[in-house]
Formats: C-alpha cells, sequence, structure tokens
C-alpha cells in the first residue's frame, strides 16, 4: 500500500477562496465527529440518487471513509448535521503499470453536487482542489472512475483503462474451452468475500489498471453489505490440483418473466490463472437453467469469445471506465515499462501547469527509460495531458488519439508511440472506487 496518507494533507486555500467568495464554506470533515459523518454520508448518498441510508448502512460503510480524506463544501454558517451541499473524498493508492511495477495514485470518489447549487464553480473547485493536494503531497498520478464521461477531460483527465460489458446467449455459444483439472465448489458469503480480496490482490499486478480493493469493497460483492441485493447472492471458488484458491466467482441469478429459465449476473469474477478463468467461465455458462450471462468490468482482451463453440452468441460492448492524470510527468513515464524502443520530445500542454512544457523521452533498447525537461529543442509530438494520460496505461493508441486531432504529429512518430505506449495484456480495472 502507499505509505502516503491523504488525510495529513490539507484542504487546498485557493479552492476555499474561490468558494468564499460565493458564501460558502470549502473544509475537511471529521469522521470522528457522529454528526458530521452521518450529514456527510447522507449527502453522498443523495448526490447518487440513492435512498435515505439506513442506520446499519451508515454504520456499515463508515470504515471506507474514515481511512479516507473526506472534503465538504457547506453553505455559510452549516450546522453541525447540515448536509454538505457537495462532497469529494481522496486516499492514495498503488497503481498497477505496464510492466507490473506500481505507482501511487490519487483516487479521488464520491464526487456530488446537490442539484440546488449547480453552475456556482463547486465541482471545478473540487477536481482543482484534489489535483493541487495530490501534487503537494508528491503523487504523480490521480484517477477516478466515472459516472458521466463529460466532465473530467476538462481537467486533464484521460479514459486511460477501456473494459468490456459481455452478454452471453448460452444457448447458442455453447463451450468449447478447456476442462480444468481443478475443481468449483460453493462458498458461504464470508468466504465469499475473503476469497475475493485475497485473489484480487494475488492477480492484479498481472494486468496495469489495477488498484487493490479493501474490505467493504468486498464484502459488497458477497452481498454482506446493507442494500446489496445480498439474499440473491451466491458465490463460488476453483481450486486448483494442489487445493489452492485461484479463482473466485461471486454471482446473482434472476428470473426471466414467469418461464422458469435465468439470466445470470457475475458481479465479480477474478481469477489468477487461465485454468481458474476458464473454469469460472465455464460455470456460468453452463448452469442450469440459465439463458443468458452478463458480465461488466472485464478486460477487452478477456477470453470468453475465444472459449465457447459460437462467438456470435457473444456481444461484447467496449467503454470507458478507468481515467488517469499525470501530475508529474518525469515520476509517471518512470515507472512504467515501455515496449519497444523510443526517442521523442513530446510538447504537453497543460492549463493547470502540472505537466505543461517539453519532455525528451527515451527508452532504450533493454528497456531503461530517461526523462528530461528540454528547452529550446523541436517537439516532435505535441498533446494536451488528457491525451499523454490516455496513453499511459497502454489501453489507448496513440493513432486513434492522433486521427481524433488530439496529437499532433507525423505517421512515423505517430506509429513509434503506439509500439512504445501499448501494453501487453490489456489494462483492465475490475472494480468502481
Amino acid at each position: 500500500m502507499s505509505s502516503i496518507d491523504a488525510r495529513e494533507i490539507p484542504a487546498d486555500q485557493t479552492s476555499a477562496a474561490r468558494l468564499a467568495e460565493n458564501g460558502l464554506e470549502y473544509r475537511l470533515v471529521d469522521f470522528g465527529d457522529p454528526a458530521h459523518a452521518t450529514a456527510f454520508q447522507r449527502a453522498v448518498s443523495r448526490g447518487f440518487l440513492g435512498g435515505e441510508p439506513t442506520k446499519e448502512s451508515l454504520e456499515h460503510g463508515r470504515a471506507p471513509f474514515e481511512a479516507r480524506r473526506n472534503t465538504g463544501v457547506y453553505n455559510a454558517g452549516a450546522a453541525d448535521d447540515d448536509l454538505p451541499v457537495a462532497t469529494i473524498n481522496s486516499w492514495a493508492t498503488p497503481l498497477t503499470v505496464p510492466g507490473g511495477a506500481e505507482v501511487d495514485m490519487w483516487a479521488i470518489s464520491v464526487v456530488t453536487v446537490a442539484a440546488t447549487h449547480r453552475r456556482r464553480g463547486i465541482a471545478r473547485a473540487l477536481l482543482e482542489g484534489e489535483l493541487r493536494a495530490a501534487a503537494a503531497a508528491g503523487v504523480p498520478v490521480a484517477g477516478l472512475t466515472v459516472s458521466e464521461a463529460t466532465i473530467y477531460g476538462r481537467y486533464g483527465f484521460g479514459a486511460a483503462i477501456p473494459v468490456a460489458r459481455f452478454t452471453v446467449d448460452t444457448r447458442r455459444a455453447g463451450w468449447a474451452g478447456p476442462s480444468s483439472a481443478g475443481r468449483i465448489e460453493f462458498v458461504e458469503k464470508e468466504a465469499l468475500a475473503a476469497d475475493l480480496g485475497v485473489v484480487h490482490e494475488r492477480a492484479r499486478s498481472a494486468r496495469a489498471g489495477q488498484i487493490p480493493g479493501w474490505p467493504g469493497r468486498w464484502e459488497g460483492h458477497a452481498g454482506l453489505a446493507p442494500d446489496s441485493d445480498r439474499e440473491k447472492v451466491r458465490g463460488v471458488r476453483y481450486l486448483d490440483e494442489a487445493g489452492e484458491v485461484r479463482g473466485v466467482l461471486a454471482y446473482t441469478v434472476s428470473e426471466t418473466g414467469n418461464t422458469f429459465r435465468f439470466s445470470l449476473s457475475v458481479r465479480l469474477l477474478v481469477a489468477e490463472t487461465p485454468e481458474a478463468l476458464a473454469a469460472l467461465w465455464r460455470f456460468a455458462l453452463q448452469h442450469d437453467l440459465v439463458d443468458e450471462v452478463t458480465a461488466d468490468l472485464r478486460p477487452i482482451d478477456d477470453p470468453l469469445p475465444w472459449l465457447v463453440a459460437d462467438p456470435r452468441g457473444v456481444t461484447q460492448t467496449l467503454h470507458d471506465h478507468g481515467w488517469l492524470r499525470i501530475l508529474d510527468v518525469p515520476a509517471a513515464l518512470a515507472a512504467r515499462t515501455f515496449s519497444a524502443p523510443l526517442d521523442v520530445v513530446i510538447r504537453i500542454e497543460d492549463e493547470m501547469g502540472f505537466a505543461a512544457g517539453d519532455w525528451l523521452l527515451r527508452v532504450e533498447a533493454g528497456g531503461r527509460t530517461h526523462i528530461d525537461a528540454v528547452h529550446g529543442e523541436e517537439a516532435d509530438v505535441q498533446m494536451g495531458i488528457a491525451a499523454l494520460s490516455a496513453l499511459y496505461a497502454g489501453g489507448v493508441r496513440a493513432s486513434s488519439l492522433h486521427a481524433a486531432g488530439l496529437i499532433r504529429a507525423d505517421a512515423e512518430i505517430i506509429d513509434r508511440l503506439d509500439r512504445a505506449f501499448i501494453a501487453l495484456p490489456s489494462p483492465s480495472l475490475d472494480i468502481w472506487y
């Protein structure tokens, strides 16, 4: 885990001053105060259009908030139990980068603004305040998962980690994959949550884009959290020939109409070996009475379409999921490995100034990387920080961004960027945060 405790970073004074001009107070929330904590959690639920949280759900969900840096925006003179009109929280966490190493990432979550306080500069103050706090803490990358994809590019975030959503017609798809030597067994919810955490932690270094989960995340997937369809959740795990748990699947089933036929929804599937992955997919696709299987947040190179007899029984929809924002260009690029040699001067445009400048990126044939600020040299390629952030995890092609007018360079440079930045396997992120 990261050695940086985001809770020790003070509230950004630039954002505080801007909001104060509009009669609003911007401050860190003391979760040791029950009134402040409850009000903040209720505001988060309201912001995401959720129901009024119960006492049980407030108590169960408090632990992640207590471990994070929570920032609220309040009307001037608000009482202790008044709900903030906007919320955000953050924490420093390891991000797996191409090559399997890790870099500190400033994870941002629960971004909400009350419908009564739109268009008052609150969202900008929240996001820019987090980026300034992250940079002050020396964290080179920020990241988030988003409910709306049109907001975050203006702050320098790029949609860096695409994922796949699968819908499988099991009758048409059939099965053509291998038989695994291990075995699958049902597990109770407590063991399911524990196994999800253990296998996810062991497997996450295999793909760029992954971050560690936390107990509340696994409890939610396992149906232990309030308001989590807990009565419907089931779980199985795959054990290899030596009896080691190598894969875990949490899922629900629901009847389709009154037909006594069912749809199986994958809540989370984690596997650290190809055998475990194939075995768990086979369990889902060959489940009795199930005509349809759905799964989201899967890697775009997931082998599922190649495991079935008829790949046209598998509908695959790609969409954005993990968004990244580079704050420190040398630290971020030095942390990852590249897939081909490269020697280019990159001109980065960054309105907030964190990453702006000309950078010489030199990747030697043996993989050693050098990144230096340069002055007075002609740039080989120009792009905004959102484009570089989209490229960073290795799942977005420079040629795609070039075709969209987001990178400016000649074709030969674009080809070299494609070859250098690509990550194998494809990056992925299988949780929301």
